[in-house]
């Protein structure tokens, strides 16, 4: 195998280790600062990518302005679906099940919509890349990545640079201590709540730019986003931006290098070396 031909693989798994940090970013939040382990995030990011499609093909919407429409609408469904959480005090094993669920009926109505067929979501621009030396980086990948890379900072900036984020750590790590200084936890996780479906729209809408679209692939990439996120570290946005690339990375090597059908168990692999490991940030 030539290097150029290596040296192409391995850009290509790193931008697309961007669309997994976009999908780990929303997870890692919720579930390390809200003890809450939201499945459904994969499931919406999948919905917003078939909104992205809808809008585009049915009605023209450039993938910009269904951003516009569609990272607000999914703002109001994380705060609606976190109402019911804080309502029933579903706990954190109990929140890996409900959102299960709500996997399972989001995926049943993308079906029923959209039905099973795989669908491709084809612009102008789809085919364009940048030429850089022997290797071309693809435009919409690129822009997933520095949008990964964009998030993954303002979130860290905001968890460790804010008084809002400063708060939201000391809930999560003791929320009767915070409670007596005045903290309204209730408050802040329903932002975080919102902020995390937020990311998930604007997953949805790379998704839907990137990939090949099909129901079933929501349960597909949860195991690897699962790897991203313990790997990066719960509550760590940097961490999922660096596990993303390391994964993407891996992942395009080993189909270039040894067989496409060993990629799906690089993420795992990884991950079993890593916990028998045990470095310092798991």
């Amino acid at each position: 195998m030539s290097l150029t031909l290596l040296a192409q693989s391995a850009l290509g798994g790193l931008l697309h280790g961007g669309i997994y940090a976009l999908l780990a970013l929303g997870l890692s939040l919720s579930w390390g600062l809200l003890r809450l382990v939201n499945l459904s995030h994969f499931a919406l990011a999948f919905l917003g990518a078939y909104l992205t499609y809808h809008l585009g093909t049915g009605f023209g919407v450039p993938a910009w302005l269904s951003a516009v429409l569609i990272v607000p609408l999914f703002f109001l469904a994380g705060l609606a679906l976190h109402a019911l959480f804080v309502r029933f005090k579903v706990t954190e094993f109990a929140s890996m099940l409900v959102t299960f669920g709500v996997t399972i009926l989001i995926e049943s109505l993308i079906q029923w919509i959209w039905s099973a067929d795989f669908r491709t979501y084809d612009t102008s621009y789809t085919q364009e890349s940048l030429r850089v030396g022997p290797l071309f980086v693809p435009v919409l990948e690129l822009l997933a990545f520095v949008c990964a890379v964009l998030l993954a900072l303002g979130a860290w900036l905001g968890l460790h640079r804010t008084s809002l984020g400063k708060a939201l750590r000391a809930v999560a790590h003791d929320g009767p201590i915070a409670a007596a200084f005045g903290i309204n936890a209730r408050r802040l996780s329903y932002v975080l709540a919102g902020l995390c479906a937020a990311s998930a729209g604007v997953a949805g809408v790379f998704i839907a730019l990137t990939s090949t679209l099909a129901p079933s692939q929501i349960e597909a990439w949860i195991g690897v986003v699962f790897a991203v996120v313990i790997i990066g570290g719960l509550a760590n946005p940097l961490g999922a931006l660096a596990a993303g690339m390391l994964i993407g990375v891996s992942e395009a090597i080993t189909m270039a290098a040894v067989n496409p059908a060993w990629a799906p168990l690089v993420a795992f692999s990884i991950l079993i070396i890593l916990l028998l490991w045990k470095p310092k940030w798991l």
